[in-house]
């Protein structure tokens, strides 16, 4: 078979996708069948941010290319991360220059072309503590960060007395710190993002399939020829043929490589973060915060009306589906974060809890195990490559490195990496639309700021959102319980973002289950009502869906009152997985 620009002549090509790479019912049903009918130079496994970069990669190369996914995009550590596009300003004191440089190049890309409507600059203070070493070490570490490309789309440093420091943090206590540096960063959601990639995939021809698991791999004689997936939504199965395989499922890699018979270069080890959300007039700041801990680093970092604290860093090795965040997780995060308020915050305080699991590489010898903070590809056998490790800012990088990795499977030559020119979907006329943002407010009856919300979520997409609204003014209203969302996003959610059940749109879609107290529990029936009849859902599965949906949030509340992992994962593990014909684990 072609590749390359040959391939897009082949006489089986689909026609064009549409051009914002819908993600709908309709979209799935034709997915299924591209899946069993064609041949694909690649079939990417792993819906997280990896995954969506490889396919889009290997896409915009001009080769044809299949994603699928056992459960929803981004729903494993792509959701869960702490929503950072940052350099990684404690690499620097292990000397970790490249790994710096690299990310610092990737945040300017994601701000400046890749995808100016997802990722935006934040401010960070770096309290100092002692008065003579601290300064210029910090400083000195920053200017570093700042050369090394931090400071082109965002200001640099800026040192700051203690007077200065609490004018722009004034929830800090007076004795906590001797001055300041302001710094600055980037964050996003990084489901909204991660998602956004895969439609981006899309757009430019990819099948991107979720609930759409790998339950074994083909082989031709010695190599692996492609996979056999089953929808976990109907049971169907079917064959997917392919010149090589990615496999970029995080901590599942070990579980993949069990299942396709082949012996991996290294191993993954999870290691659990857990953050806490509380609401913005809790800590009185105009920037967020980095604070040294005995381990690492504790990130306080502004989110929308609220604030997000974390994170741990402990093993895990129960269920890779749903880690558990504890008691001890979350006193250890409050215990940190209140030695330098000074008004502390409590259990009661906290909006949400959510806990994801980092891929570390812990490689099965001495040379492979100092890896862990960057990534790692190998083709682990003839057919098929294995890519783990390394951090959210870089995998642009990563999906670039799968796929020159398995340029030896495929026939001919293929094109070089592109995406670094290539805007996500939404990216296109987004700074105009801001500059227009009144206008569109006053064409919808909309306020611009509700407008502006909108535009930072799907940019030039926007357009798109409201038109479903065009002949039923009432999906304008909020969605009851969480006023930050529009009841037309959630019809969206599962009309063009891939969203197949109720807690796609309030986990992902939507981070209605962390940013609210309620946890997306008082807003659940209706947006299964407004979801249901894109879905096809009649009364029997609105109910079920709702009460899958209540039970996993009850049974993460009780998770989080337990001491250690083994009684919260049990109690985690209790509640209903919302696609029941998962086989888990895989292997």
């Amino acid at each position: 078979m072609a590749t390359g620009n040959n391939a897009a002549a082949a006489p089986h090509t689909p026609a064009a996708p549409p051009v914002t790479g819908k993600l709908g019912p309709a979209e799935r049903e034709e997915s299924w069948r591209r899946l069993g009918e064609e041949t694909f130079d690649l079939v990417v496994i792993g819906g997280g941010v990896v995954g969506v970069g490889a396919a889009l990669d290997a896409a915009t190369r001009g080769l044809r290319v299949a994603l699928v996914e056992a459960r929803d995009l981004a729903s494993g550590t792509s959701s869960r991360s702490s929503k950072l596009f940052h350099g990684g300003l404690r690499y620097l004191e292990q000397l970790e220059f490249g790994l710096v440089r690299e990310a610092l190049r990737e945040r300017e890309l994601m701000l400046t072309r890749i995808a100016p409507h997802l990722v935006k600059p934040v401010a960070f203070l770096y309290p100092l503590s002692n008065r003579v070493w601290e300064r210029p070490y910090t400083a000195a570490g920053l200017f570093l960060y700042d050369t090394m490309g931090g400071a082109r789309s965002v200001p640099g440093q800026k040192h700051l007395t203690r007077a200065g420091a609490l004018r722009l943090v004034p929830a800090l206590k007076r004795d906590a710190l001797i001055g300041g540096i302001r710094y600055y960063d980037a964050q996003a959601d990084d489901a909204r993002h991660t998602m956004m990639v895969g439609r981006t995939a899309a757009h430019y021809g990819a099948v991107v399939r979720t609930s759409t698991q790998v339950i074994s791999f083909l082989r031709e004689a010695d190599r692996v020829s492609g996979v056999r997936v089953r929808d976990v939504e109907d049971g169907r199965e079917v064959d997917v043929r392919a010149h090589a395989v990615i496999n970029a499922t995080g901590v599942w890699t070990d579980e993949l490589q069990r299942l396709s018979g082949s012996r991996g270069r290294f191993r993954v080890r999870a290691s659990k973060g857990v953050h806490i959300v509380v609401p913005r007039d809790r800590i009185v700041a105009e920037a967020g915060m980095i604070l040294r801990t005995e381990k690492s680093v504790l990130f306080v970092i502004p989110w929308r009306n609220h604030w997000i604290v974390g994170t741990t860093d402990t093993d895990w090795n129960l269920d890779l589906a749903h880690p558990a965040a504890t008691k001890h997780d979350i006193d250890y995060i409050l215990e940190h974060v209140n030695s330098v308020l000074a008004t502390p915050l409590t259990h009661d305080d906290i909006e949400g809890v959510y806990a994801g699991l980092r891929p570390l590489l812990a490689g099965e010898s001495d040379s492979t195990s100092k890896l862990s903070r960057e990534h790692a590809v190998a083709r682990v056998a003839p057919g098929l490559v294995a890519i783990a490790g390394g951090k959210y800012t870089t995998y642009r990088v990563m999906g670039a490195d799968a796929v020159n990795a398995a340029h030896v499977d495929l026939p001919g030559r293929i094109q070089p990496s592109i995406t670094d020119k290539v805007p996500l979907v939404g990216a296109d006329g987004y700074h105009a639309l801001v500059n227009q943002a009144d206008q569109l407010a006053a064409r919808h009856g909309l306020h611009p700021y509700r407008v502006r919300h909108l535009l930072d979520r799907y940019g030039s997409l926007v357009h798109e959102v409201l038109a479903l609204a065009a002949d039923d003014h009432e999906l304008l209203k909020p969605i009851p319980a969480s006023p930050d969302y529009l009841q037309v996003e959630a019809v969206y959610a599962a009309s063009h973002e891939g969203a197949m059940h109720l807690e796609d749109v309030l986990t992902r879609r939507t981070r209605i289950s962390i940013e609210y107290a309620h946890r997306g529990v008082d807003s659940a029936d209706a947006v299964a009502r407004l979801i249901a009849p894109v879905l096809g859902w009649d009364e029997d599965t609105i109910k079920r869906e709702v009460e899958v949906y209540n039970a996993r949030v009850e049974a993460e509340r009780d998770s989080q009152t337990h001491p250690d992992d083994q009684a919260a994962d049990a109690v985690r593990a209790s509640a209903p997985e919302a696609r029941p014909q998962l086989t888990e684990p895989v292997s």
